[in-house]
């Protein structure tokens, strides 16, 4: 009779689920109680974004929209946890099959799923409610635009990065500590810039590296700053090595363009593209300028009559091969041209066959 007594109050106490991270003194009842409380706006859904949603909402993070523009393929698996096979067959967009997943593992917690490219025109809006953002993106040029919001918010985030079998990671507290374009004051050139194509990507430096981006999420999220590593973590999973680089003088002595000039350079316009070469993928995804809705009935008829094959699709987006090209086509307009990483070929490709 006490077991049974004990089982239903464990039903119905929402802290049951989290128990044994309850029992962890540094988050105690109070900070569980602020997880519960809190909302994460996470860009990417890829390898480290996947990472990351499943250990925040397992852990209870409150609500978590997962930003992400592209779908599933099967060289994903390898090391984006929240995807299988099944989700390839389906067509699903990358955050509309995490969202499917991690209600399953906690209807608890409120997952957003946005299936859509995070630009300057959205992240404030796609921000605004947050107490934190969470980077599982693969460029420097949304990294840049994440920064920015976060400097003018004044919104706390967390940079990851992985390629190989080594990665980075730093917390972010605006106008406190640095921010990544005092570290990094333009994106480095891509020659200097290794992709998972050319340097290959491990899924237990994936895992790795986006741990430490929770850990330090979760210490933001239950009111902890003073406990956040305020230094660049440089992680090498093959040798066992963590290195962590003290950056703070970047931002005292330097005269950051973000975070001490007040210039917000990707959010305003300054710099940033309407196409984006994606990491390994040997394809360009084309944005086109202002907001449009596709419609897909048009579109497939119109792709029929000279895609090599089936047209295939879903309410998420269409899909088809033309030539040495397969063309994914997402409803906000949006298209992935697979087969180049030419950004001015990509753009021919998206105005011959979708519309100019």
């Amino acid at each position: 009779m006490t077991t049974k007594k004990m089982t239903d109050a464990s039903v119905h106490d929402p802290l049951a689920r989290y128990s044994r991270q309850v029992f962890f003194a540094k988050i105690g009842e109070q900070g569980q109680r602020r997880l519960l409380d809190s909302r994460v706006t996470l860009v990417g859904c890829g390898a480290l974004g996947t990472v990351l949603a499943n250990t925040l909402v397992r852990a209870g993070v409150g609500h978590l929209r997962i930003c992400d523009r592209d779908f599933i393929e099967r060289n994903n698996l390898q090391r984006q946890v929240l995807f299988d096979e099944d989700d390839i067959a389906a067509h699903l967009p990358k955050a509309e099959a995490a969202g499917r997943k991690l209600r399953r593992i906690n209807p608890d917690v409120t997952v957003e799923a946005c299936v859509t490219d995070v630009h300057r025109d959205n992240i404030e809006a796609l921000s605004a409610d947050a107490d934190l953002i969470l980077d599982g993106t693969d460029n420097f040029e949304t990294r840049f635009l994440i920064n920015d919001v976060s400097v003018k918010m004044t919104t706390p985030w967390v940079y990851g990065a992985v390629i190989g079998a080594t990665g980075l990671c730093m917390a972010i507290l605006p106008h406190d500590t640095p921010c990544l374009r005092c570290v990094f004051e333009q994106a480095p050139p891509p020659e200097m810039n290794p992709t998972c194509d050319t340097a290959g990507v491990l899924g237990p430096a994936v895992s790795v590296v986006a741990s430490f981006q929770a850990i330090e999420a979760m210490k933001i999220l239950t009111g902890q700053p003073d406990a956040v590593v305020r230094r660049l973590m440089n992680i090498d999973v093959w040798s066992a090595r963590v290195t962590n680089l003290d950056v703070q003088a970047a931002r005292e002595k330097g005269d950051c363009p973000c975070c001490r000039q007040g210039r917000y350079d990707y959010l305003d316009g300054r710099f940033g593209s309407s196409t984006t070469t994606l990491c390994g993928r040997n394809a360009v995804q084309v944005r086109p300028g202002g907001e449009m809705s596709v419609d897909f009935d048009v579109l497939s008829e119109k792709l029929r009559r000279v895609s090599d094959g089936d047209v295939e699709g879903n309410r998420f987006l269409i899909r088809c091969r033309i030539g040495e090209y397969e063309l994914t086509v997402f409803a906000d307009g949006r298209a992935i041209i697979k087969g180049t990483s030419d950004p001015d070929v990509a753009r021919t490709v998206y105005a011959k066959f979708v519309g100019a």
